[in-house]
């Protein structure tokens, strides 16, 4: 009995270890033994490599923290909550001083941000805020409920409404994952601006599903967005046509728009209805000027990794961190003060200046 404890315990290690190898992306050497400062060691850990969007995160996080001379860990997670809490555990164990963390789970990481306290390692909620625990010192992202509000805004536009247009207009609403806090925010955001025209039934939801626990996509996924849509048109529409899809994401966009065809959307005859996205990925951003996929909510993560870096380069050389909401986000254990960054709304008319012109994406990306 005693050599199969001894067994299973080291099956157990070694499991967590490969966990925590899984995914890695290590940038550096060893931690300097001197807190603070250049030199100093910042983990990272990303949710998933399956979305441009967070690739590219790591590399910019890196890139900034870098330019400020310190050294980086960076781990990605691959949507596997139990193998993102073993890298951070892994983090801890080599010693790193700060923690940036994109969250899987919200609500998974109370333990392991204990175990970082208990090390005095400081932690930087970036874009997805961490749940449940007073162990996060500042939060890193964009004004989220905005993101709802600008593309609840772009639909109502897009649709007359605010010209004087009736309707009724058919509408679907797409929410992010249950498990993200920003799910809440970008709903909200979205639901505020489309209450009066729900209220006064210039839009019409056939499905019936508005209440948020209704329409989130697990893991923001494409592919879950896409049996949703293909269950929607089936159950509710028949004759009737869609005119708009609030969707949060880009990838749940794609997904939207791939059921969308395959039920005949996309001709003279049956147009596409107006679909919203967010984080004008490549893909997505094609698909808007193929006229397909109708606007984007643009958040520069350039700037979001900047403001990132600059957060663990003052509290590791003991200076003032800049915040602009100290209200807003409260975790369930403390409200977290955050940097908020402004999203902008992207279409067809405006991609080349904010995208292109500012260098975010290339021409040639878009070719």
């Amino acid at each position: 009995m005693r050599t199969r404890r001894a067994a299973l315990a080291v099956t157990a290690v070694s499991l967590v270890l490969s966990l925590a190898a899984c995914g890695q992306s290590s940038e550096g050497g060893s931690k300097d033994d001197t807190k603070g400062g250049e030199g100093s060691t910042i983990g990272i850990s990303m949710p998933t490599k399956s979305s441009e969007r967070w690739i590219a995160d790591g590399d910019n996080v890196v890139t900034e923290l870098k330019k400020l001379g310190y050294r980086t860990d960076l781990q990605y997670g691959e949507d596997n909550v139990a193998q993102q809490v073993a890298q951070i555990e892994n983090l801890i164990t080599k010693g790193v001083d700060v923690l940036v963390i994109a969250a899987i789970d919200g609500s998974a990481l109370s333990d392991v941000l204990q175990q970082a306290a208990d090390q005095n390692i400081k932690v930087i909620s970036y874009d997805r805020l961490i749940l449940g625990t007073k162990n996060v010192d500042y939060y890193a992202s964009f004004d989220n409920e905005k993101v709802g509000v600008l593309q609840a805004t772009y639909l109502i536009e897009k649709l007359g409404l605010k010209d004087g247009k009736k309707g009724p207009f058919n509408i679907e609403l797409f929410a992010g994952s249950s498990d993200d806090n920003n799910t809440q925010y970008f709903f909200n955001g979205a639901m505020k601006t489309l209450k009066p025209y729900l209220d006064s039934k210039q839009l019409v939801v056939r499905s019936g599903q508005t209440q948020l626990n209704q329409v989130t996509t697990l893991r923001w996924d494409g592919g879950t967005a896409q049996k949703r849509m293909d269950n929607l048109l089936t159950k509710s529409y028949g004759s009737q046509n869609v005119d708009a899809v609030l969707s949060p994401y880009d990838g749940i966009s794609i997904g939207i728009l791939s059921s969308l065809r395959s039920d005949g959307y996309g001709t003279s005859a049956k147009p596409y209805p107006v679909v919203t996205g967010q984080d004008a990925e490549v893909a997505s951003v094609k698909s808007i000027i193929a006229g397909q996929q109708t606007m984007t909510v643009y958040k520069d993560i350039r700037l979001l990794a900047k403001t990132a870096a600059q957060m663990a380069d003052a509290m590791l050389k003991d200076k003032k961190v800049e915040v602009n909401d100290e209200k807003s986000y409260n975790n369930e254990a403390k409200v977290v003060p955050a940097y908020l960054l402004k999203p902008v709304s992207v279409d067809k008319e405006n991609y080349q200046k904010e995208l292109v012109d500012s260098g975010y994406l290339k021409a040639s990306d878009l070719k």
